[in-house]
């Protein structure tokens, strides 16, 4: 067991744990976040995706002592329901009917994607989302929902 400082969302935390256990079980069990979600511990689905230092990871396999000094973004520190990340309004505005599970990965790498790329193509859009994987079906509101905030934020 180590001492680890984790800054989550603006805030710092101090954990014991192993420097090898898996950021998303930081993030959940010690912090007590609802979301990442753990998917399929591989990496392979997304729901696990936070941002550190603005680039997304899936925390089902980044270990906690990889994040070092890095600032670690989670849904919940993209926006706020006041203010929300362009990302979240155009989910709301398109109606992207989702179970939710999965959510946190399709938002949280869209959001570091639109910071990256301001005006990108659908095919590019397609590209940065590859990999994530969603039960529902929701794919085509999910593709208008990052073309809307797209141009929210371009």
């Amino acid at each position: 067991m180590a001492r680890i400082n984790l800054d989550v969302n603006g805030k710092v935390h101090a954990i014991d744990a192993d420097p090898d256990m898996p950021l998303l079980y930081a993030l959940r069990n010690d912090l007590g976040l609802n979301n990442p979600h753990f998917g399929c511990g591989l990496a392979q689905c997304g729901a696990c995706t936070v941002h550190i230092d603005g680039q997304p990871v899936r925390s089902c396999v980044t270990p906690v002592s990889a994040v070092g000094n890095g600032k670690v973004a989670t849904l919940a520190g993209l926006g706020t329901p006041e203010q929300p990340h362009p990302i979240q309004k155009a989910y709301v505005e398109e109606q992207v009917q989702q179970c939710g599970y999965c959510i946190n990965g399709w938002i949280m790498t869209a959001a570091a994607f639109l910071n990256q790329k301001k005006k990108p193509s659908d095919a590019e859009i397609k590209d940065a989302l590859t990999g994530l994987k969603c039960r529902c079906g929701t794919h085509m509101g999910i593709l208008r929902a990052v073309r809307r905030a797209a141009e929210m934020m371009g």
